[in-house]
């Protein structure tokens, strides 16, 4: 048998797809090529190479950016030796047919590498990456080789299909990144790019960085800093915009209220006081997602706003991501809360200073 000798059942010069150029030895096997066989092109010199334990290099010199993603998440994806030699999953009782094949099995792109994919212009090229950082579920047994390297999870993010590869949201992906990375100027760059790009809101990364416990990091807690201040700027100019573009009366911006002669009621955003109208933006993260050490904040701001609405101003409350979003939609909510202001009883006196 010579290297020309076709894979039964499709000659290697059909094979041009990447998923075709990168093989696993049980798919090999399923196209009539032996051990031995697959052994002996893979010698120094060969046709083939093996470019990680139990994956194939259908050709020699260095692979490709794409064929290195590709034999990652086969070398994570395996064992998957039933679902090759049978082209499927097989059927369990009662179980539902997958819709669309899964040929990388629990395997997720994640990390430098997740982010390139993203398009992070301050992420590093893929063939740059010595290594592609590829979760899988914790009890799998695999360990880290050649330019995979495994990182065991209990919890698998639900991957986002790029480029046909899944990748890890920008969040997981960025909380994986950091985890690796000592560099504060680089940590930074890509939090903030994270937010200035649009790829996700603050919360979420902030989420998932308390997840991985990354937290307690000095360069990653500035870094975090920096990534708030960005996403409330963000947040504010998009407040701006939908009040200009939607055509609503104009506030008064960034303002504190007081009762006359007595007590701080809180800063707002925004605030209409002939109409007793209040936005704020809030840019934590949901309620389900805060830590134990984030109650005081969010009861305060509950007591907060509870106090607002007992003397008759009606609170709109805002976040970035229905602002990015639904902007529209936002500013009917906005006007509808103007538009009624007449048929609510008015509001007790409250002192308006700049913020």
């Amino acid at each position: 048998m010579n290297h020309d000798t076709p894979l039964s059942p499709h000659p290697l010069r059909r094979l041009s797809d990447v998923r075709q150029r990168v093989l696993t030895s049980a798919q090999l096997r399923g196209r009539g090529v032996t051990a031995a066989e697959t052994t002996e092109r893979c010698r120094p010199g060969g046709a083939w190479q093996q470019i990680l334990p139990g994956v194939v290099l259908l050709h020699p010199g260095p692979a490709t950016s794409e064929e290195r993603l590709h034999a990652v998440l086969l070398y994570a994806g395996r064992p998957q030796a039933a679902r090759e030699r049978t082209g499927g999953v097989p059927a369990q009782p009662g179980a539902r047919k997958p819709h669309v094949p899964q040929p990388y099995a629990d395997a997720v792109i994640t990390g430098l590498a997740a982010l390139t994919l993203h398009g992070f212009s301050g992420a590093p090229p893929l063939l740059s990456l010595d290594r592609i950082d590829v979760l899988v579920p914790r009890l799998r047994r695999l360990r880290s080789t050649g330019c995979a390297r495994v990182l065991r999870t209990s919890s698998m993010p639900v991957p986002q299909q790029l480029t046909g590869l899944p990748v890890a949201p920008v969040p997981r992906a960025l909380a994986d990144a950091v985890a690796g990375l000592e560099d504060a100027c680089t940590v930074r760059r890509l939090l903030t790019e994270a937010v200035r790009g649009g790829h996700c809101e603050p919360a979420a990364v902030v989420r998932e960085l308390a997840q991985a416990r990354l937290l307690g990091r000095p360069h990653v807690v500035d870094a975090v800093d920096s990534l708030l201040a960005e996403g409330r700027a963000i947040a504010e100019d998009r407040l701006y915009r939908m009040v200009r573009e939607h055509g609503l009366p104009d506030p008064v911006w960034n303002v504190d209220l007081r009762l006359p002669g007595g007590p701080h009621l809180g800063g707002l955003d925004a605030y209409w006081p002939e109409h007793a109208v209040a936005v704020e933006l809030d840019t934590r993260a949901p309620r389900h997602e805060l830590r134990e050490d984030d109650d005081a904040v969010w009861s305060e701001y509950a007591r907060k706003r509870e106090h607002l609405e007992r003397l008759g101003i009606t609170v709109v409350h805002l976040t970035p991501k229905k602002l990015r979003d639904a902007l529209d939609q936002q500013a009917t909510v906005v006007r509808t809360a103007l538009m009624a202001a007449g048929d609510r009883e008015p509001a007790a006196y409250v002192v308006v200073l700049p913020r």
